[in-house]
């Protein structure tokens, strides 16, 4: 029996449980310093001098660099940005000047130490302050603060709003929130004799933090070796390469030894890369019986001081928005905006959390003005298998409908909805993501090799970087299939750029559909040429033979079989010698972004999912918490069902705290809440019983059937609780988080507050 398809203990689970795991953080080189950054105190302004005398005369300091001794070189999507700022600082918590010592209490004296002279410049803290005539410019080579400009237009937009039978317009604002992985960020950098600089980086894209090190140091790639240990958390948050990575690496050099610098948690808030904000403007036409005619779609995304991924994040909303549900006649004018605030990228979804709010929360709406139930209207516009979205979005498979059929019937949606008990509600909304993303390259491919040892074993060797999702053991069971061994017999190595083949890293829920199609294309290389040598052995054509539980046989005789061992021994200890292994990439048949209008086919397959959220809003307190959460979802064939059960759970309870609890308060460019005592994220107590309906849809393309499950649980998460308030008080929350006081601010406004 294989192990695909049945609920496995995670391969890492007991090292992580008994704490053998082995972080970043753990890490303790011979050696080695502790490096601190000093971060600007402004959110805007010139550097004018710094003077570092008395912090480098400080006992045990080390090193004390600035932006004059890292290389000027800029980087990023669109390249903005610099190890340590040279010239002015961006927001509050740029990097300024970095320190080495002997323990992290001298590195924190010695920032204390440092003088910097700024000249203040006016900042602009919103997007409309920052496009506004005459503002001061974040960047001075983009002229009105806007970085990025994107429109798509499919169809007649026009055309479709006058034949409309009516037409919604609504406007949705979304917040900055903070990925919270349980680790912070934490890079160790050495140097060797030969001038070759390892990094160990609790990084989730290894070999982009290669190149871009060897970018910006001006060092050839083979002398970058990036290795990332185990991984507490990411959510995105750690696809960037950050002013840290870089500042290790030049103390490193600096000092001739080891360096480790470990954010703290307010520098993790304050300093890493956030959820943008965005302001959403959703015009939408319909027909009387529902069906969608035409949508006009303008978002303002707050990119922060620095690009990050932000120009890809807009790039891709439009898919978002024509990717769900049918609708012929599309419009998106999207708008970058540079502030003063920290910068944005990637967070779980990458931006399809935020326009699935919009577009959700309005379906609910413009169902209610047309007296239809949010589980027709949504049934009579849903996609199917063999759609092709108006920006070429391809649908190799989707059971949107099914998992919205599985949803409503397993939470009693139609019995429930508009007949709880005033203060109980309950609400629905669809959701989905990408099996990977073609943006950064003209290729969106990994690879592996997989080898057959001697006594049987398998060994995997893929560049995929496991960031507590589970990839490995879902890798590791997909060899395991292919072959025929049992899974204990697999063992990994992967996320080193120098001992594992390359992969591009986690993001864009494509690990399971990429790296594990890599995967299974190198273990079947590697099975045939077992089988050839079993052929032999076994005196039987190769193509009859047939492997499980780590024999072979010959098919209709099953007793004429041999161990796995047998043949791979059998092979290396030939005349030949040769061992028996297979090697593969895999690159999906998708489609280049194209950045400037969104359109592309950028993903080999989505997957999808229906959320039926049930909630119990306090009107004396405006509190609100939710119950019940059932899932249908559409992510292929499970390789591991229990993974992909933890992987929704997380993705809902993630989506909770975005939806009533996360966001920052500022005040001058200055987070104001930036701890796990102020910044509220759900605890287990908050967490609602949550309900999974797998519906079983293979994707023609994925390793066994399989589609990522990483984010597009969470994508829908936000509409649904809304929804579902609405239901409970009848008030419609358009800005998120739905906090206590915007809802007892809404509900003094319609007159419905006060004890029941």
């Amino acid at each position: 029996m294989t192990p695909v398809g049945t609920s496995v203990q995670r391969i890492d689970g007991l090292a992580k449980v008994t704490g053998q795991a082995a972080y970043t953080d753990d890490l303790l080189l011979p050696g080695m310093l502790h490096g601190r950054l000093l971060r600007s105190p402004h959110p805007h302004a010139r550097i004018r001098h710094i003077e570092t005398r008395r912090a480098r005369a400080l006992p045990g300091v080390r090193a004390v660099l600035t932006g004059a001794d890292v290389p000027g070189t800029r980087y990023g999507t669109i390249p903005d940005e610099q190890g340590l700022a040279s010239d002015k600082v961006r927001f509050v918590g740029d990097e300024v000047a970095a320190v080495a010592a002997v323990d992290p209490e001298a590195a924190a004296e010695a920032l204390d130490l440092i003088a910097v002279e700024y000249e203040v410049l006016p900042p602009v803290l919103t997007p409309e302050e920052a496009m506004a005539e005459g503002a001061p410019l974040v960047h001075e080579d983009r002229p009105g603060n806007v970085s990025r400009v994107v429109r798509m237009h499919c169809g007649d937009v026009g055309q479709g709003l006058a034949e409309a039978d009516q037409v919604f317009t609504h406007t949705f604002e979304t917040q900055v929130v903070n990925h919270c992985p349980v680790e912070p960020h934490v890079v160790v950098a050495a140097w060797d004799a030969a001038g070759k600089l390892t990094v160990w980086s609790s990084t989730q894209t290894p070999f982009l933090m290669q190149r871009t090190l060897a970018e910006v140091l001006g060092l050839p790639l083979h002398r970058v070796r990036v290795v990332k240990p185990a991984v507490g958390g990411a959510f995105g948050g750690k696809r960037e390469v950050l002013g840290l990575d870089f500042a290790a690496a030049v103390l490193a050099r600096a000092t001739g030894r080891p360096v480790k610098i470990v954010n703290d948690r307010e520098e993790e808030f304050a300093t890493t890369r956030q959820r943008h904000a965005m302001r959403i403007t959703l015009t939408t036409g319909v027909r009387r019986d529902g069906t969608l005619v035409a949508k006009d779609c303008r978002v303002v995304m707050d990119n922060g001081a620095y690009n990050g991924r932000g120009p890809d994040i807009l790039s891709s909303c439009p898919g978002y928005l024509t990717l769900l549900y049918r609708v012929p006649h599309v419009r998106f004018h999207g708008l970058l905006v540079y502030t003063n605030n920290p910068p944005g990228s990637a967070m779980r979804g990458f931006g399809n959390p935020q326009i699935r709010f919009a577009d959700d929360s309005q379906m609910d709406i413009i169902a209610q003005a047309l007296g239809l139930s949010p589980l027709e209207i949504r049934l009579r516009n849903a996609r199917a298998a063999g759609d092709v979205t108006p920006n070429r979005g391809v649908l190799t498979s989707c059971a949107l409908r099914e998992t919205l059929e599985a949803a409503a019937a397993r939470s009693g949606f139609a019995a429930k909805w508009r007949r709880l008990p005033r203060g109980r509600g309950i609400g629905m909304a669809c959701g989905h993501h990408t099996c990977g993303f073609k943006s950064l390259m003209p290729h969106d491919a990994s690879s592996a090799a997989v080898r057959i040892n001697e006594d049987g074993t398998v060994h995997v060797a893929s560049g995929g970087a496991d960031v507590g999702q589970g990839l490995d053991t879902v890798l590791a069971q997909i060899a395991a299939a292919e072959i025929g061994v049992p899974l204990e017999l697999v063992t990994m190595t992967t996320a080193d750029t120098e001992t594992t083949p390359f992969d591009l890293g986690s993001y864009g829920s494509r690990g399971t559909f990429i790296a594990g199609n890599a995967v299974r294309l190198a273990a079947a290389e590697a099975k045939r040429k077992l089988l050839a040598v079993a052929g032999d052995l076994l005196e039987a054509d190769p193509a009859d033979l047939e492997t499980g539980g780590g024999r072979i046989w010959v098919r209709g005789s099953p007793g004429r079989a041999i161990p796995v061992a047998e043949a791979a021994r059998a092979a290396l200890h030939s005349a030949r010698g040769e061992p028996v292994m297979g090697e593969a990439y895999y690159n999906p048949p998708s489609e280049r972004l194209d950045r400037e209008t969104g359109m592309g086919n950028v993903s080999p397959a989505y997957s999808f999912a229906t959320q039926v959220a049930e909630v119990e809003v306090d009107e004396a307190t405006g509190a609100v918490r939710v119950l019940r959460v059932t899932a249908g979802v559409d992510g292929g064939t499970p390789i591991n069902p229990a993974g992909v059960e933890g992987q929704l759970e997380g993705s809902i309870v993630m989506g909770l705290g975005q939806a009533l609890l996360e966001g920052f308060a500022t005040r001058r460019g200055v987070i104001l809440n930036p701890s796990m005592l102020e910044y509220k994220v759900p605890q287990a107590s908050d967490a609602p019983h949550v309900e999974t309906l797998i519906v079983n849809a293979a994707d023609p393309g994925g390793p066994f059937g399989a589609k990522g499950v990483g984010e597009f649980a969470l994508v829908p998460t936000l509409a649904a609780i809304a929804n579902a308030i609405y239901d409970a008080v009848g008030v419609r929350i358009t800005s998120l988080p739905s906090t206590p006081e915007k809802l007892m601010a809404a509900l003094r406004e319609t007159g419905r507050t006060g004890p029941r």
